[in-house]
């Protein structure tokens, strides 16, 4: 007995160990020369939100634009959606936005091409410096999302919205935004 004891305190505090040691890694936003927006979290319990969730959000809000993923690197689907909510604008990724997890460094962009995945050449489908503005961070690769646009973005500059890898200049998905 005394050796089943043992056995289960050594398991036990290496469990602890191993929880204890993993940890996040962060970000330097500062180290791009591209201006990022930290994304507005879709979940009431967020720290520092100033802006309601998605979900009571909509009620009060206007939908300036919408699209419809296409796939390119990676298989993206899902809606996206332009929201005018009192003197801000956002981007929403709908319930149903997917994308591979497949990719470091992945970012939301506004495009100002209105053919994204039609202007570049696949496999990667690269675009080009000065034709976009990164919003955040990909928050999660799934489900319903939310991104603050900067007040000095005049969306009427940007016709499509995408979800780029940085890193390797490869665009996952792109949506027309009518």
């Amino acid at each position: 007995m005394r050796v089943n004891l043992h056995f289960g305190l050594i398991l036990g505090l290496s469990a602890l160990v191993i929880v204890g040691c993993t940890s996040a890694v962060a970000v330097d936003p500062s180290s791009s020369p591209i201006a990022q927006v930290s994304p507005v979290a879709s979940s009431p319990a967020a720290p520092n939100s100033d802006v309601s969730p998605i979900a009571s959000a909509a009620e009060s809000s206007q939908v300036l634009k919408t699209g419809t993923f296409a796939s390119g690197e990676h298989p993206t689907q899902g809606i996206v959606r332009l929201v005018s909510q009192g003197d801000r604008v956002f981007l929403e990724l709908d319930q149903t936005f997917t994308t591979s997890s497949n990719g470091p460094d992945l970012v939301v962009i506004l495009h100002r091409s209105s053919d994204v995945l039609g202007s570049t050449q696949p496999p990667a489908f690269p675009i080009a410096a000065g034709e976009y503005v990164v919003l955040a961070p990909l928050e999660k690769f799934s489900g319903a999302q939310r991104y603050a646009i900067p007040s000095d973005v005049d969306v009427a500059d940007y016709a499509s919205a995408a979800i780029w890898c940085r890193q390797f200049n490869a665009t996952f998905g792109a949506a027309l935004l009518q």
